[in-house]
């Protein structure tokens, strides 16, 4: 039988039990398994005895934090979605969550539509990257290996999260077109998906960063001024 969405197990990691359980009853309503955790350090216990397909976690837990267990999940895997919670709506929280590798993020209070939504447009997008290869890409210092999801500057991996490679990917697949922020936020979502357009802007900007400290030579990703980005088309003259 074929993978189902709705057959996705998730792990909640969140220290309040009032919202891990309004989070599994939402969820699990949803067709969706769903494993609890009441902080960091029992999420990474857990994510070492069990394979989960995304994690949602909440940015503001005692002791280890949602930035830090992020972080840590990012370095054990690059490839599952990460959505975080938040209480507020500053824009440097949303930011530094994007910043430390999460796919997305909902604030709090939140409407259970609106969590579902997300949560699939992830799973979706997720579940599609794994079938969807397509061909390798290579440019100058840069070569995209889309079966293998991997990314390399001269010979150096550069890790991204599974958002940033659907972008790259995108975006070097047609060089010189120009896709707006809109177009780029339905590939990360999908078309049901009603997130925040300067989500696009900070993925961007953490690709670049991850090509400058790997010694990547030129801008790759050009901003195109009050649309969105484009991949810098080749020279002809080389």
């Amino acid at each position: 039988m074929a993978w189902q969405i709705n057959q996705a197990h998730i792990l909640v990691v969140d220290d309040e039990w009032k919202m891990r359980n309004l989070l599994r009853i939402y969820l699990t309503r949803e067709g969706f398994r769903v494993t609890e955790a009441k902080d960091g350090n029992d999420a990474l216990e857990k994510m070492k005895k069990n394979t989960f397909d995304l994690v949602i976690l909440d940015i503001m837990m005692p002791g280890m934090d949602g930035w830090e267990l992020c972080t840590k999940i990012r370095q054990i895997t690059m490839q599952m979605p990460i959505l975080m919670l938040t209480a507020r709506s500053e824009t440097k929280e949303k930011v530094q969550g994007l910043n430390l590798g999460a796919d997305d993020y909902l604030v709090k209070p939140f409407d259970p539509e609106e969590l579902v939504a997300r949560v699939r447009a992830l799973l979706r997008r997720s579940r599609m990257s794994e079938i969807d290869t397509g061909h390798m890409i290579m440019t100058g210092e840069l070569r995209i290996d889309p079966e293998r999801r991997e990314v390399w500057v001269h010979d150096q991996t550069i890790d991204l999260t599974k958002t940033e490679f659907d972008l790259l990917y995108l975006l070097a697949g047609h060089p010189g077109r120009v896709y707006s922020r809109e177009m780029l936020l339905d590939h990360v979502g999908g078309k049901d998906y009603f997130g925040d357009l300067r989500t696009v802007d900070t993925h961007v900007k953490n690709i670049r960063e991850k090509f400058r400290k790997a010694g990547l030579s030129e801008n790759l990703i050009q901003t195109v001024w009050g649309i969105g980005y484009k991949f810098k088309e080749p020279d002809p003259r080389q």
